[in-house]
């Protein structure tokens, strides 16, 4: 109990697994979702940044299904997460600019955990630490 109660974290690497797993997870799915239906949703994605819809469209299923898996498994964490960081950016600050925040929360949110996720890297607990282990002599 005392252990609960201290202020410093139980398991920093643990906590970076379970925050990677979950963030990456989303924005697998979130791609998954707009790779499986590219075709539908692709006349309804507006050319937001002006290199058109097609590319736009392309980039953000890049970022979310590609470096969202990435990040998942902890591959690259901190290179992989700023291409999600920036669609939330994009998403928060440009695509949703006029909406109220309760329809852009989740972009600010997403946004914010890519930040934490860049500044904690991948943690113990990842394919990044498998391939930094020292071999031995």
């Amino acid at each position: 109990m005392k252990k609960l109660l201290q202020l410093s974290p139980l398991n920093a690497d643990l906590a970076a697994l379970l925050l990677r797993l979950i963030y990456g997870g989303l924005f697998v799915r979130y791609g998954y979702m707009k790779a499986s239906n590219y075709d539908a949703i692709l006349p309804m994605f507006g050319d937001i940044i002006g290199i058109g819809s097609k590319l736009s469209f392309n980039l953000v299923i890049f970022a979310e299904l590609g470096c969202g898996f990435l990040v998942l498994i902890g591959l690259f964490t901190r290179v992989s997460v700023l291409p999600v960081l920036f669609t939330m950016i994009i998403a928060y600050f440009v695509a949703h600019a006029k909406d109220t925040f309760d329809v852009k929360s989740m972009s600010f949110i997403l946004m914010v955990l890519s930040l934490v996720i860049f500044v904690l890297g991948s943690g113990k607990y990842s394919v990044d630490a498998l391939w930094n282990r020292k071999k031995p002599d």
